[in-house]
Protein backbone atom coordinates (compact mmCIF):
# COMPACT_ATOMS: atom_id res chain seq x y z
CA UNK A 1 0.00 0.00 0.00
CA UNK A 2 1.47 3.41 -0.90
CA UNK A 3 1.63 6.07 1.43
CA UNK A 4 -0.88 8.77 0.18
CA UNK A 5 -0.86 12.71 1.20
CA UNK A 6 -3.87 11.52 3.27
CA UNK A 7 -2.15 8.78 4.94
CA UNK A 8 1.37 10.80 5.82
CA UNK A 9 -1.49 13.88 7.35
CA UNK A 10 -3.25 11.32 9.17
CA UNK A 11 0.35 9.50 10.37
CA UNK A 12 1.75 12.85 11.79
CA UNK A 13 -1.56 13.23 13.67
CA UNK A 14 -0.84 9.51 15.29
CA UNK A 15 2.01 10.35 17.32
CA UNK A 16 1.76 11.38 20.55
CA UNK A 17 0.86 14.84 21.63
CA UNK A 18 -0.72 15.24 18.16
CA UNK A 19 -4.36 14.47 19.57
CA UNK A 20 -3.65 12.61 22.00
CA UNK A 21 -1.03 12.73 24.75
CA UNK A 22 -0.06 8.86 24.04
CA UNK A 23 -0.52 8.73 20.35
CA UNK A 24 -2.25 5.90 18.57
CA UNK A 25 1.11 3.72 17.63
CA UNK A 26 2.51 2.82 20.71
CA UNK A 27 5.66 1.48 19.89
CA UNK A 28 5.34 0.63 16.22
CA UNK A 29 7.06 2.38 13.82
CA UNK A 30 6.31 1.40 10.49
CA UNK A 31 4.83 3.68 7.84
CA UNK A 32 0.94 3.97 8.50
CA UNK A 33 0.16 1.98 4.91
CA UNK A 34 2.45 -0.76 6.03
CA UNK A 35 0.13 -1.35 9.26
CA UNK A 36 -3.07 -0.82 7.49
CA UNK A 37 -2.05 -3.30 4.71
CA UNK A 38 -0.95 -5.56 7.72
CA UNK A 39 -4.39 -5.61 9.65
CA UNK A 40 -6.22 -6.02 6.72
CA UNK A 41 -4.17 -9.46 5.48
CA UNK A 42 -4.44 -10.33 9.22
CA UNK A 43 -8.45 -9.59 9.06
CA UNK A 44 -8.14 -11.85 5.54
CA UNK A 45 -6.72 -14.58 7.52
CA UNK A 46 -8.81 -14.81 10.60
CA UNK A 47 -12.04 -14.65 8.54
CA UNK A 48 -13.30 -11.21 9.43
CA UNK A 49 -15.30 -8.42 8.22
CA UNK A 50 -14.69 -4.90 8.85
CA UNK A 51 -18.48 -4.28 8.81
CA UNK A 52 -19.16 -7.07 11.23
CA UNK A 53 -16.78 -6.27 13.56
CA UNK A 54 -17.84 -2.57 13.44
CA UNK A 55 -21.21 -3.58 14.09
CA UNK A 56 -20.64 -6.06 16.78
CA UNK A 57 -18.64 -3.62 18.51
CA UNK A 58 -21.29 -0.93 18.13
CA UNK A 59 -23.73 -3.58 19.80
CA UNK A 60 -21.55 -4.25 22.39
CA UNK A 61 -20.97 -0.34 23.61
CA UNK A 62 -24.62 0.28 23.27
CA UNK A 63 -25.83 -2.51 25.67
CA UNK A 64 -22.44 -1.50 27.93
CA UNK A 65 -24.24 1.69 28.52
CA UNK A 66 -27.35 0.17 29.92
CA UNK A 67 -25.07 -0.62 32.70
CA UNK A 68 -24.40 2.93 33.46
CA UNK A 69 -21.49 2.74 35.05
CA UNK A 70 -21.65 -0.68 36.07
CA UNK A 71 -20.67 -3.50 34.08
CA UNK A 72 -23.18 -5.77 32.59
CA UNK A 73 -23.74 -9.16 30.63
CA UNK A 74 -24.82 -9.38 27.20
CA UNK A 75 -26.82 -12.66 26.18
CA UNK A 76 -24.60 -14.62 28.31
CA UNK A 77 -21.79 -13.86 26.21
CA UNK A 78 -20.19 -10.79 27.29
CA UNK A 79 -19.17 -9.05 29.91
CA UNK A 80 -18.84 -4.94 29.07
CA UNK A 81 -18.28 -2.38 30.81
CA UNK A 82 -18.68 1.51 29.77
CA UNK A 83 -16.55 4.38 31.27
CA UNK A 84 -17.74 7.84 30.06
CA UNK A 85 -15.84 10.40 30.38
CA UNK A 86 -15.91 14.33 29.25
CA UNK A 87 -15.05 15.33 26.07
CA UNK A 88 -14.39 14.41 22.94
CA UNK A 89 -11.47 12.59 20.45
CA UNK A 90 -10.82 14.30 17.19
CA UNK A 91 -10.20 11.32 14.59
CA UNK A 92 -6.60 11.54 13.05
CA UNK A 93 -7.92 11.47 9.05
CA UNK A 94 -9.41 14.60 10.38
CA UNK A 95 -13.24 13.38 9.71
CA UNK A 96 -15.75 13.76 12.76
CA UNK A 97 -15.06 14.21 16.75
CA UNK A 98 -16.04 11.13 18.94
CA UNK A 99 -17.48 10.84 22.31
CA UNK A 100 -14.58 9.81 24.94
CA UNK A 101 -15.51 6.68 26.31
CA UNK A 102 -13.57 3.43 27.34
CA UNK A 103 -15.09 0.26 26.63
CA UNK A 104 -14.21 -3.37 28.09
CA UNK A 105 -15.89 -6.35 26.60
CA UNK A 106 -14.23 -9.74 27.78
CA UNK A 107 -16.17 -13.03 26.38
CA UNK A 108 -17.51 -15.20 28.82
CA UNK A 109 -17.54 -19.12 29.69
CA UNK A 110 -20.56 -20.68 31.84
CA UNK A 111 -20.70 -17.04 33.35
CA UNK A 112 -16.94 -16.33 33.91
CA UNK A 113 -14.56 -13.91 32.04
CA UNK A 114 -12.00 -16.04 29.51
CA UNK A 115 -9.43 -15.63 27.36
CA UNK A 116 -8.41 -11.82 25.82
CA UNK A 117 -10.02 -8.55 26.36
CA UNK A 118 -11.39 -5.87 24.49
CA UNK A 119 -10.82 -2.09 24.95
CA UNK A 120 -11.92 0.11 22.78
CA UNK A 121 -13.60 3.80 22.29
CA UNK A 122 -15.69 5.32 19.72
CA UNK A 123 -13.37 6.25 17.85
CA UNK A 124 -11.39 3.16 17.57
CA UNK A 125 -14.62 1.92 15.93
CA UNK A 126 -14.32 4.41 13.74
CA UNK A 127 -10.83 4.27 13.09
CA UNK A 128 -11.81 0.28 12.26
CA UNK A 129 -14.96 0.49 10.23
CA UNK A 130 -13.77 3.70 7.64
CA UNK A 131 -9.86 3.51 7.87
CA UNK A 132 -9.30 -0.17 8.59
CA UNK A 133 -7.01 1.45 11.60
CA UNK A 134 -6.64 -0.75 14.70
CA UNK A 135 -4.09 1.44 16.12
CA UNK A 136 0.08 0.58 16.60
CA UNK A 137 1.42 -2.32 18.31
CA UNK A 138 1.94 -1.34 21.60
CA UNK A 139 -0.89 0.83 21.61
CA UNK A 140 -3.19 1.02 25.02
CA UNK A 141 -6.45 0.58 22.32
CA UNK A 142 -4.87 -2.01 19.71
CA UNK A 143 -7.48 -4.12 18.34
CA UNK A 144 -5.38 -7.01 17.70
CA UNK A 145 -7.65 -9.35 14.96
CA UNK A 146 -6.98 -12.64 16.63
CA UNK A 147 -8.79 -10.77 19.99
CA UNK A 148 -11.13 -9.74 17.86
CA UNK A 149 -12.33 -12.86 16.37
CA UNK A 150 -12.19 -14.63 20.01
CA UNK A 151 -13.79 -12.50 21.76
CA UNK A 152 -16.65 -11.05 19.54
CA UNK A 153 -17.17 -14.81 18.36
CA UNK A 154 -17.28 -14.08 14.72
Amino acid sequence: MKMTEQLKKAQANLVPGAIVEEGFLGHDRRPLADIIQHDEEAFAEHGLSWDAVAERLKYLLVEGEKGLGEPVTVEGKWRVFVYEARGQFACPWEDGLFHKDSVTVQRLENGKPVGDRLVFNQLCIHMLEKHHFLEGLGSSFRLHPAALRNVLNL
